[in-house]
């Protein structure tokens, strides 16, 4: 199984080039996980395409549309993986630490952004996602997931 997780869209619309992105590394895995800052509708609109598209709400997404949707934290069942997914908060030295305490060990995988920074690592038995910005460097990541349930991440210049 493969989850594409990506996070910081920052568009208004979705420009040209995430359809290329889209069709190469979004649209073939089995999910799609939005970690917050998408920022507008059109942009979710477009996201909404994928079968299983999950996404959060991030501190840039104000627009009212999107608060009625959209919550700051979620659950979900993820093949055989229990998978949750934020944003994240407070000085972005602190974010990895403040999720993961958030969510806990029960969790296999927790998918977050904010930073703006990838990161792939286990903080307090929690294994954490942050694909960086897609809108910002082009950064996403591709977790796979076998079927004993290990992992592996691909970080990925789209």
């Amino acid at each position: 199984m493969k989850i594409a997780v990506i996070s910081d869209t920052h568009m208004g619309t979705p420009p040209s080039w995430l359809e290329h992105v889209y069709n190469k590394w979004l649209g073939p895995a089995d999910y799609l996980v939005h970690c917050g800052d998408i920022t507008t509708p059109d942009t979710w609109s477009y996201f909404m395409q994928h079968d299983n598209f999950l996404c959060v709400r991030g501190n840039c997404d104000w627009d009212p549309q999107l608060v009625d949707m959209l919550e700051p934290m979620l659950t979900a069942q993820v093949g055989p993986l229990t998978l949750g997914a934020t944003h994240g908060w407070g000085p972005r030295s602190q974010v990895p630490v403040k999720v993961a305490q958030a969510f806990g060990p029960e969790y296999d995988l927790v998918c977050y952004g904010h930073t703006h920074a990838r990161d792939w690592s286990v903080i307090e038995g929690v294994q954490l996602i942050n694909p960086g910005s897609l809108g910002e460097s082009r950064s996403l990541a591709i977790v796979t997931v076998e079927e004993d349930g290990s992992m592996a991440c691909e970080f990925i210049d789209a």
